[in-house]
């Protein structure tokens, strides 16, 4: 194993602090307290928190729909996360672009995206800036299994291919695409196959393992930093609910689902950490507790900031024109 009991915390804390923030937005939504769509990351923490271990404030990730673990994973602050959720002006984008449209370029976070796909052109465009910017800049491309089949997917990994550049292609395969089952929209059982057409390594690894997908990814980091061009890693994973919050999954087989949640990535976390006699279960509990509080107050500071105000209704919004 490559990594050591201080590596291992820092992930599981991670996915810890992912899977609280995705708990108390699922109930809130439930009971009415939150507007809009919600697209939860449930199950898929490993991922995330995996990939991330690698990464410095300086790199960029381009997400998805289902972003909120990616932006915490990369130090995204939970509180401005749950106001802009809750559409408060406090928030991320002042309560404007809700959970499927937050960003804080700052931390090299370009934004979550509602459009499916879309993250796989900015995150090229992102990884071309790295290399004409000639730092050791590294960008992450998150996507699903449904995206790989829209052509944004092919002409960003053949241009990645032809220019080397630095970018991370990282495929969550939970699966499904909404409600389509992969085997039946697709040939191939991994897609990471697809990667050799293009001329650079495709990896398959075990999406709810966060110690096996952050070796995958610090290879694919450590390449692209020296220049070796890019990795498309496929995590196959699973999500707790379904597409959405409101959607029952009717779709999937349940005997598969409870198979999946035995592999929750949390629960193999901890196993790992017990095995290796690097944590106590008194120890872990009490991060739950550390967690738990860190999510309520970014709860209780959503739930107390304001709307926004009427007069700033068209501010920040972009026109052609120059104009709102």
């Amino acid at each position: 194993m490559t990594v050591d009991r201080e590596q291992l915390l820092a992930m599981y804390r991670c996915m810890l602090k992912i899977r609280e923030f995705e708990t108390r937005a699922h109930d809130m939504f439930l009971t009415g307290g939150l507007p809009g769509f919600l697209h939860l990351y449930s199950g898929e923490e490993a991922v995330a928190a995996g990939v991330s271990a690698h990464l410095r404030p300086y790199d960029f990730i381009a997400s998805t729909h289902r972003g909120h673990g990616h932006l915490i994973a990369k130090g995204g602050d939970v509180k401005l996360m749950m106001a802009e959720i809750l559409g408060k002006s406090t928030g991320y984008c002042k309560g404007k672009g809700g959970s499927m449209h937050i960003a804080d370029v700052s931390l090299g976070s370009l934004g979550a995206n509602g459009v499916v796909g879309a993250s796989l052109p900015i995150g090229t465009g992102a990884g071309l800036a790295c290399q004409l910017r000639g730092a050791d800049a590294v960008t992450v491309c998150y996507f699903g299994d449904g995206a790989t089949n829209r052509g944004t997917f092919h002409e960003s990994l053949n241009m990645a291919a032809i220019w080397d550049l630095p970018v991370i292609y990282v495929c969550e395969n939970n699966l499904y695409g909404v409600g389509f089952c992969q085997r039946d929209h697709m040939r191939v059982c991994d897609i990471a196959d697809r990667a050799s057409s293009y001329g650079f390594p495709g990896v398959v690894v075990d999406g709810n393992d966060v110690v096996a997908v952050s070796e995958a990814a610090g290879e694919a980091v450590d390449r692209a930093r020296a220049g070796g061009g890019p990795t498309l890693i496929e995590c196959k994973t699973w999500r707790h609910y379904g597409h959405f919050v409101g959607d029952a999954a009717v779709y999937r087989d349940p005997a598969e689902h409870e198979a999946w949640l035995a592999r929750d990535p949390i629960l193999m976390g901890e196993a790992l950490l017990a095995s290796n006699g690097w944590a106590t279960q008194a120890e872990l509990a009490e991060m739950k507790v550390e967690v738990a509080a860190d999510i309520q107050a970014a709860v209780d500071f959503g739930l107390s900031s304001p709307i926004p105000a009427v007069a700033d209704l068209l501010t920040d919004v972009f026109s052609e024109g120059g104009r709102a």
